[in-house]
């Protein structure tokens, strides 16, 4: 009797054990996370959601279990960087690590930096002292062990963009967030929208990227990647396919939910019949898609390394080649900026002959590298976007039976039917920084849009369809580091940087038609007599010689009107004209431009 109850007690400890067993792993891992919101900022207008924002994924992480949520707001660069370091020691045992920032963001030199509330950024290089880089916020999450996971809502339109003094001129400044390749392994970053892009800040209690976040990221069970697709789909319908969000990184096969699925242990009668396979069509589908929302060469070449053969192989090399063509056109691009930059310096310091003609060669061969990746790059994305197509029309049918299982996620590129508002809007952007738009960048392609680019076409000799803004036109002026469209003010003006500033003489002086003051001539006193009692002289006629009109001639002083280039504005002697010419035929830059002539 006492031996059989010992052995029921001794089963029933070793179920338990295994009950245990089966049930820890879900809830051993400890997760921490940083969440910070800025608002309240000190020198430009303030946000309305960043802080809501932060709350709200605040309070999701918290229900969800989070061993550590430290939630900060609307805090200055000296106590950001505080913030990071403690979480960095918090992080240092953690599996899964998360740091969540709503506010403002900037791209300098293909950097990405966020910005306290404290900022200024009167200069580009004030970034350096006053911001904080996005490889800051990756430092202080690196000594997490399974997930490394930073979100951003930061692609805000930025007012800091817009007032900063560049202090070199082919410092670039982009719109929206730049694109990232992290390069430590279990790393994924999240960005509200896809780089280059703004954000909406939203007219509710929340951005619509949060609003989405915090209804996915927190299911249990959920793989991280596949809620960041849910929440791409939630916020294109939402904004009406203007704003993408986007994933950069990559992770391991097995899925990395941020919430674990509660273990249930399985009934003693009967196990629940086993779900339906997907096929191996259905399973190649679901994995491609899944590699095309992260969009980049690791998660394609692990796609191409399960599925090396087949459809979806080859719309995966297609996809690898367009990346590759990307690449390039980036490495020739940088290598023509180079080049000029060299031949610009070897002009300024007077260098011999022959290094300048071998410089000009340089940027000669350099250029028409560059051009040529560009067209290589336009084959990729034709060939990828045809294949993107036809896969589309495949993988309908397929969708269609399969909807009653799981929701498709429709991951093709949105349809080019109109320019999007942010695309206009970066493009207009774009050609305010050239110098060949005046009006503001309001995302209304208007006649004077289209004139702004067609001044640009004849500066910079390009042949850009002017009706429409499109990508491929905001990438052929983004090459372009300075000022393309001269600087010409009125008279009465003069040239002050990139704007024209109304000319002020001083008391006692008047502006000549050389746009120059000068002293202001007064009339002569001329002595009469009271009275004449001089007899009159009889008047004899002289002949009258023929005086002809004078020729104008230059004088050397400025004719009202102002040329700018590399070197700087100055004004255009009078008796010369501007001619636009192209580098062949002797003009400053590869892609041309204006010549002072004077004859």
């Amino acid at each position: 009797m006492f031996r059989s109850g010992s052995l029921k007690l001794h089963r029933w400890v070793l179920a338990a054990a295994a009950l245990l067993a089966v049930c820890q792993p879900a809830f051993a891992e400890k997760r921490v996370a940083l969440v910070l919101g800025n608002s309240a900022y000190r020198n430009v207008p303030q946000l309305a959601n960043p802080v809501n924002d932060s709350a709200k994924i605040a309070a999701t992480l918290k229900e969800a279990g989070f061993d550590v949520v430290d939630s900060r707001r609307d805090l200055p660069a000296a106590e950001t960087r505080r913030a990071l370091r403690d979480f960095a020691d918090r992080a240092r045992d953690a599996d899964i690590a998360v740091v969540y920032y709503a506010g403002h963001g900037i791209e300098v030199d293909g950097s990405n930096y966020l910005i306290p509330v404290d900022a200024k950024l009167e200069r580009d290089t004030d970034v350096y002292d006053e911001a904080l880089s996005l490889d800051r916020v990756l430092i202080a999450i690196e000594p997490a062990k399974k997930l490394r996971l930073v979100i951003l809502d930061a692609c805000r339109d930025n007012p800091f963009a817009k007032t900063m003094k560049r202090t070199v001129a082919s410092r670039a400044i982009g719109q929206g967030l730049a694109k990232v390749e992290p390069s430590s392994p279990n790393v994924l970053i999240a960005y509200s929208a896809k780089a280059g892009f703004t954000a909406a800040d939203g007219d509710g209690q929340n951005s619509p990227f949060t609003a989405a976040l915090s209804r996915h990221i927190a299911t249990p069970g959920l793989d991280v990647r596949r809620a960041f697709g849910f929440v791409r789909d939630e916020v294109l319908k939402t904004t009406g396919n203007r704003q993408e969000p986007f994933v950069y990184g990559s992770l391991g096969g097995d899925d990395v939910p941020l919430v674990p699925a509660p273990a249930k242990p399985a009934p003693a009668a009967a196990a629940p019949a086993p779900a339906p396979a997907l096929s191996a069509q259905a399973e190649a589908r679901r994995d491609y898609e899944l590699a095309l929302q992260l969009g980049n060469k690791n998660a394609l070449d692990a796609f191409l390394k399960q599925y090396p053969d087949g459809f979806y192989a080859s719309l995966a090399k297609l996809q690898l080649d367009k990346i590759a063509a990307e690449e390039i056109r980036i490495a020739a691009t940088e290598k023509a900026r180079l080049a000029e930059q060299e031949r610009a310096r070897l002009v300024a310091e007077g260098a011999q002959r022959s290094e300048q003609s071998k410089a000009e060669a340089d940027v000669r061969a350099t250029e028409q590298a560059r051009i040529a990746a560009e067209k290589a790059k336009q084959i990729a994305q034709d060939q990828a976007a045809a294949a993107e197509q036809k896969r589309l029309a495949v993988d309908a049918p397929a969708s269609a039976k399969e909807a009653v299982k799981e929701k498709a996620v429709n991951l093709a590129a949105l349809p080019p039917a109109s320019a999007p508002a942010d695309i206009t809007k970066s493009v207009q952007a774009e050609l305010r920084r050239v110098g060949c738009l005046t009006g503001a960048a309001d995302g209304d392609w208007n006649a004077a849009s289209q004139r702004s680019l067609t001044l640009f076409n004849r500066y910079a000799g390009t042949r850009l369809d002017a009706k429409v803004a499109s990508v491929d036109t905001l990438d052929a002026i983004k090459l372009k580091p300075s000022r393309v469209c001269p600087l010409v003010c009125e008279h009465g003006f003069r040239a002050d940087g990139d704007r024209c500033s109304k000319i002020t003489c001083a008391q006692g002086s008047v502006l000549n038609d050389d746009n120059e003051c000068e002293k202001r001539r007064g009339n002569k006193p001329v002595a009469k007599r009271d009275t004449d009692d001089r007899p009159e002289r009889p008047v004899r006629e002289r002949p009258r010689p023929e005086v002809s009109a004078p020729r104008p001639q230059a004088s050397g002083r400025a004719s009202g009107q102002v040329v700018c280039d590399q070197a700087g504005c100055r004004s255009v002697t009078a008796g010369c004209r501007l001619e636009y010419k192209t580098f062949a035929q002797g003009g400053p830059y590869p892609s041309g431009g204006n010549v002072e002539v004077c004859r």
